[in-house]
């Protein structure tokens, strides 16, 4: 092996050829080199590198140093000092490399490579925060569209549709700049880096531009989306209270079955709300979101109904029993009492005018016919509430009531009206007194802070002295209206008792002015 061939290997591995041949033959490799410089080592085995505008070949440069031993070092020196600079520079990477022609630090295909692969990580970024946004606010305005049909809903909806459009447009130009550029070859071209490159930033900068978009679109959307998510968060809990409402009547249903009550009304109320139920069961996403709402409360209000007049019933049941013993015996005592509006009567026309008496004539008859009555349907609220007909039962009762108030009023009215008529015959002055003291305390009151009186106060006042002086002077003759004297001096009271309210009224209203 010649010099020239061990160079490489030297600048490579640490020794050289020369190193290897002790000094003591130092005279035989002299004359090996001198026997061999015409044959082993030809001019072009040593000739530089092909630059244009350089040809330096190995003849101009001494092969060997006749005469010593070290012809081969001197030759390398030699030949590094005579080749021009940007050669000599161009050449070292290929020395110290081990006769490769790759550039130390990649060189500048590398660095446009690097930039191209971060314009892509860049651009890559930048849509996948554009398609998380989209996703997001994709969830948003489906809440919207669940809850909210107005034309600010609809309108957000379209705008969100035109936006779609605009990110698919951003994304269908990364994806095509992505696709048309393999920055992973290993023979890529600069220039092809480059155009990589602004293709790819061009792209992240549409994606940015969209997503700004994007996030000032779904700030708008706030209160609309607060709205929607407001209710959305009732739906749930309103359908969970509707769906308990309906298994806390079941339950009560069943306990008052239990109880012997059979409830036929309650159930069928109960079977009613069965449709609705299935209709929350399908969801807001078939009948919407306010739809939903509605139907949950409406079942809640009617199932809470159910619930509560079925603990009740046990209650309701014996309550109508006591109602049946009380009213039935109220109509035997009513019966009793009847029979004494007879001799009522009969003092009455004895001693009075008929005046006096003739409206109460029919009451004894009225009397029986209404407590016949109600003693009927007594036996038909009692025939009600066995069959467990409870709003017949309450309905018939009630017209019991109505029936036994009025014989009662009549009855009682006959013996009041003797009472009032004894006292009245006994001392008129009594009820005259208490009249005149109603009307002068009204008069007085007209009077109070003022010269003259309202007209409007002062002229009932003056008609009811008229009057209670010519009911005093219709007991002076034969045979007095006793009961038409009575009948007068109450409406007097009255009279006086409207003036003063009024009056009252009035001032109070200006004093709070």
């Amino acid at each position: 092996m010649t010099a020239t061939h061990a160079k490489p290997e030297a600048r490579a591995g640490g020794s050289s050829a020369v190193k290897d041949v002790p000094a003591s033959e130092g005279a035989a490799s002299d004359g090996l080199a001198s026997e061999g410089a015409a044959s082993d080592v030809p001019a072009t085995d040593v000739a530089a590198p092909d630059v244009p505008g350089t040809h330096v070949a190995a003849r101009d440069v001494p092969a060997r140093s006749e005469g010593n031993g070290r012809g081969s070092g001197v030759r390398d020196a030699l030949l590094m000092m005579v080749l021009p600079v940007p050669l000599l520079v161009a050449a070292l990477p290929a020395a110290f490399a081990g006769g490769g022609t790759r550039r130390w630090f990649g060189g500048r295909g590398e660095g446009q490579r690097a930039e191209a692969q971060a314009a892509k990580d860049a651009a890559a970024e930048a849509f996948y925060e554009l398609d998380t946004a989209q996703r997001d606010l994709q969830i948003s305005i489906e809440t919207i569209t669940a809850v909210d049909s107005s034309p600010a809903a609809r309108k957000a909806v379209d705008d969100f549709a035109a936006l779609g459009r605009r990110i698919d447009e951003a994304s269908h130009a990364y994806i095509t700049a992505v696709d048309a550029h393999d920055l992973d070859r290993h023979d890529l071209e600069p220039a092809v880096a480059s155009r990589a490159r602004t293709e790819l930033s061009a792209a992240k900068d549409e994606l940015v531009r969209v997503k700004g978009e994007l996030d000032r679109f779904a700030a708008g959307l706030g209160p609309l989306l607060g709205t929607a998510e407001t209710q959305l968060a009732r739906l749930a809990p309103a359908v969970e209270r509707a769906r308990q409402a309906l298994l806390a009547a079941s339950n009560a249903l069943d306990a008052v079955r239990a109880s012997g009550l059979r409830a036929d009304d309650l159930a069928a109320r109960l079977a009613a709300l069965a449709p609705e139920l299935t209709r929350l069961n399908q969801g807001a996403g078939r009948h919407g979101v306010p739809e939903t709402l509605q139907r949950a409360d409406q079942v809640l209000r009617d199932a809470e109904a159910v619930r509560a007049e079925a603990a009740q019933l046990p209650e309701r049941a014996s309550e109508i029993d006591k109602r049946l013993v009380t009213l039935r015996t109220r109509a035997q005592a009513l019966t009793t009492r009847s029979a004494s509006v007879e001799p009522v009567l009969s003092e009455l026309r004895r001693r009075f005018s008929a005046a006096c008496w003739q409206d109460l004539q029919p009451v004894p008859e009225q009397a029986a016919v209404n407590v016949r009555q109600a003693e009927e349907k007594l036996k038909e609220a009692a025939k009600a509430r066995d069959e467990q007909r409870w709003a017949d039962a309450t309905s018939r009762l009630s017209t019991v009531r109505a029936l036994l108030n009025a014989t009662d009023e009549a009855v009682s009215a006959a013996g009041d009206r003797l009472q009032r008529l004894d006292a009245v015959a006994k001392d008129p002055q009594q009820e005259i007194q208490r009249t005149r003291f109603a009307i002068r305390d009204a008069q007085r009151l007209a009077m109070a802070g003022r010269q003259t009186p309202e007209p409007r106060h002062a002229q009932p006042l003056d008609d009811a002295v008229a009057r209670l002086a010519q009911a005093v002077t219709a007991l002076e003759g034969r045979h007095p209206d006793y009961w038409h004297f009575l009948t007068v001096t109450e409406g007097l009271r009255r009279t006086a008792a409207r003036v003063v309210s009024e009056i009252r009224e009035e001032r109070g209203a200006g004093a709070g002015a």
